[in-house]
């Protein structure tokens, strides 16, 4: 069995092609998943693991906070404590307010950083505006790093809304209020866009969002800019929230743009539960992608909802450890088998569904509802090959996974 990359969808929106560090970007090449880390990057220490964990957690591009002169000088040595744990990841820099200061003090962090983003209502005010803008994308230029040029209706460019808002009300039936502001995002971005093209930054190596929170207006926004431009387009619902409500919005919102077609990369902004770990945006990110068919990052568990057969908590919390177990054995997997991200395991609770679940999965097992002989038939490939029984099932059911992926999946040379 091989790995194979899954590209975007039929009849997608033609847009440019590039690359960030090593991962293709734009074109005909997979949506990539990008994270956001949320350490103090001048702690580079802290800001190399958490980058490492998300990579790890399968983020092709990692975002950190450039925001001092103590984090620019951090990065460096970021990117070099990575490369140190051989981890390719991508480092994207975050500039607001003082980015052309901090590329053009520190230049070994300009070097370091793959790609640069810019938000036009944050780069600078008044006539500093054009000056500050002209001087980040004229470091682009030098060291050839792509920029994302990405607009937020929380910090919009002002002086662009003023502008529409004016040209609004002289109309004889005006626009609404959200109308004009999706229009001034839209004009932010591709002004900007054109303003950079006409300081020498190739449209191959730009990037544009506009991201929102609501989710109308995120399609909304993204479809009329995939049918303005052909510059790759990076998706994501702005402060998506916390838990299930973010995770809901999220996918709600970039779903419906995916299955268009429209996006290159993609960011899942959720709120992190207190102590939780920063990774589970990278998860939510990988199964929207998987979900849709158009990437395949990790095993997939096909797992019984329960009803008035199953009573017993067995099957639910069998399905949770080999969820648990396949998240933890992806990253040495992905490493040693080809196509084991492929792989598809049913956890099923009673005799309805259970066995053709089970004959359909990859490997399936059947456990016994309330009522049924507490024994718990096991198939791979559609061929049973083992009843399991007593209180070691789970163990014996997780190492047979392991066997499988040993036995079926093509070895990589270490």
């Amino acid at each position: 069995m091989t790995a194979h990359f899954c590209g975007k969808l039929p009849g997608q929106p033609d847009t440019h092609s590039c690359r960030v560090g090593g991962v293709p970007l734009g074109g005909k090449s997979p949506v990539a998943v990008q994270s956001m880390t949320n350490t103090d990057t001048a702690d580079a220490e802290a800001t190399a693991r958490q980058c490492f964990e998300l990579h790890q957690a399968g983020s092709e591009l990692v975002r950190i906070t450039v925001n001092t002169p103590e984090a620019a000088a951090a990065v460096p040595e970021i990117r070099q404590r990575l490369d140190d744990l051989d981890c390719p990841a991508p480092l994207i820099g975050d500039f607001h307010y003082n980015g052309h200061r901090l590329l053009a003090d520190c230049p070994d962090c300009a070097i370091a950083l793959a790609k640069y983003r810019i938000n036009p209502g944050n780069v600078g005010f008044g006539q500093k505006k054009d000056a500050q803008f002209s001087a980040m994308i004229e470091m682009a230029c030098r060291y050839e790093k792509p920029v994302r040029i990405g607009v937020n209706w929380g910090s919009l460019d002002q002086s662009v809304l003023a502008r529409l808002m004016d040209e609004n009300n002289r109309r004889r039936a005006p626009g609404s209020f959200s109308e004009i502001m999706r229009e001034a995002m839209l004009a932010s971005a591709l002004e900007s866009a054109k303003r950079a093209e006409s300081l020498g930054l190739p449209g191959q190596r730009i990037i544009l969002s506009c991201k929102v929170s609501a989710v109308p207006d995120l399609i909304a926004l993204y479809r009329e800019l995939a049918a303005r431009s052909r510059y790759a387009l990076h998706l994501g619902l702005t402060e998506a929230g916390m838990g299930s409500r973010g995770i809901i919005a999220s996918t709600a919102a970039l779903a419906v743009l995916l299955e268009q077609g429209i996006g290159d990369t993609i960011r899942v902004s959720l709120t992190p539960e207190p102590g939780a770990p920063r990774t589970k945006e990278v998860e939510v990110a990988q199964d929207i992608l998987q979900s849709l068919g158009l990437r395949v990052f990790a095993p997939q568990v096909i797992a019984c909802p329960g009803c008035g057969r199953t009573t017993s908590s067995l099957f639910q919390e069998l399905a949770q450890r080999v969820q648990t177990f396949l998240r933890a054995r992806m990253a040495e997997w992905r490493r040693r088998y080809a196509g084991a991200e492929h792989l598809r395991v049913a956890v099923m609770g009673c005799v309805v569904n259970g066995p053709g679940e089970s004959r359909h999965a990859h490997v399936g097992i059947s456990l016994p509802g309330a009522g049924e002989d507490l024994s718990a038939p096991v198939y791979e490939d559609g061929v049973k090959t083992a009843t399991l029984r007593g209180e070691h099932i789970a163990d014996e059911f997780l190492e047979i996974i392991a066997r499988y992926v040993a036995r079926n999946y093509a070895r990589k040379e270490e």
